[in-house]
């Protein structure tokens, strides 16, 4: 299983440090949650993990290998940070498209399958942006999970959605989570966290707290 490492992570912007000392690893087969105010590192954190910004001091490591060095990006990667952002005059599946020949591992059934498992159309000839913000929100979900990536960054993942796509939205990261990604989201809402998350940790001022466990096995009993 994917394996990431953060090694005494800092990153500056401007002279302001916006993580600190950040020392932290992550394994496949767990979702881990971020919770923290606006500004305290969340993002910024989730940004040099997929390699889409590099630290100003330490390294990230990828199974090993050193982002920015040995690596350019992650390898198997799913992203979905801040506001889902496509192609406005491209319907759902054709932006899909789009995003999948860039590695060409995945079939149009199986996209339009996971259109169908986020509760879209894979038919609807509706441009991006005739979408509502649920719907947006729902595609950009789809796009970060349908190449079942061995890492899946999720930034509020319950941004827009109604109470089914909420439920959706759980039900599906966990999915990911018992195939064997590493998935890392932050969401505000602390009830989601500690009904999913193996791990959640605390960002306060750029500085990672000790996780705690609120469910230790990661499951429900059976």
């Amino acid at each position: 299983m994917v394996k990431i490492e953060l090694e005494d992570v800092c990153k500056s912007i401007k002279r302001a440090e916006v993580l600190k000392n950040i020392q932290v690893s992550f394994e496949g087969g767990r979702i881990y949650g971020l919770k923290g105010y606006n500004g305290s590192g969340k993002t910024m954190l989730m940004r040099i993990i997929a390699g889409l910004i590099l630290p100003t001091q330490g390294c990230v490591k990828i199974n090993g290998k050193v982002l920015g060095k040995e690596l350019t990006f992650p390898e198997s990667i799913g992203i979905l940070i801040e506001n889902p952002a496509f192609l406005d005059a491209y319907t759902g599946l054709q932006n899909l498209k789009i995003l999948a020949d860039i590695k060409k591992i995945i079939t149009e059934r199986e996209m339009a399958e996971t259109l169908e498992v986020v509760g879209l159309d894979p038919k609807d000839k509706r441009k991006y942006r005739k979408y509502s913000l649920g719907m947006k929100q729902r595609l950009g979900i789809a796009a970060a999970v349908m190449e079942h990536n061995d890492i899946l960054l999720i930034d509020e993942p319950t941004n827009a959605l109604d109470t089914e796509g909420v439920k959706m939205a759980k039900e599906l990261l966990q999915k990911e989570r018992d195939r064997g990604a590493a998935v890392i989201m932050a969401c505000h809402d602390l009830s989601i966290l500690e009904e999913i998350c193996d791990e959640i940790y605390t960002i306060e001022k750029g500085m990672l707290k000790d996780p705690i466990c609120p469910k230790p096995s990661g499951k429900e009993d059976t």
